[in-house]
């Protein structure tokens, strides 16, 4: 009997603590997947349009439309070479390395076809910039809520 009744506790704190740690893991994997999907496309409430699709990011982006779908122009902003939302951003846009996404542009600036998007060096710079010229779209990351106001109309969520 003595036997027994310590097989049960001890089964029900194995279970307990697996238990446990079922949690622990569960909740850390789901935030860092919900960090990894705050990268949001923006523009300014001038810009006069409420969404994108993805496919519409991508071509304005790579320098295949330069109008929007309201055809004003398309003026992308990119984030300096050595930041980690850009390394994001193209991953997530069109699963390249910034490596690939630099020789896509090389190719086409060679060829005359077309112009890279303009860079700033921060966030608080583009939002900026999205606020004083319609058209201007970027990304940024939702985290920060300062950066998201009220003025900005979030196009096209990034996942992961």
């Amino acid at each position: 009997m003595c036997f027994r009744l310590c097989l049960t506790l001890c089964f029900d704190a194995m279970v307990n603590k697996l238990l446990r740690q079922f949690i622990f893991v569960t909740m850390m994997l789901f935030s860092a997947g919900h960090a990894w999907a705050d990268l949001v496309i923006v523009t300014s409430e001038a810009t006069g349009i409420s969404t994108l699709s993805k496919e519409d990011v991508i071509n304005i982006y790579l320098g295949r439309y330069r109008r929007l779908p309201n055809a004003l122009p398309a003026l992308p902003i990119d984030m300096a070479e050595s930041s980690e939302i850009k390394k994001k951003f193209y991953w997530r846009l069109v699963g390249k390395t910034l490596a690939e996404i630099n020789s896509y542009w090389s190719r086409l600036i060679f060829s005359g076809q077309t112009q890279p998007p303009a860079v700033l060096n921060s966030s608080e710079d583009a939002i900026m910039r999205i606020h004083r010229v319609p058209g201007t779209i970027g990304y940024i990351e939702r985290g920060n809520h300062s950066k998201l106001d009220k003025r900005l109309v979030v196009v096209f969520e990034l996942g992961e």
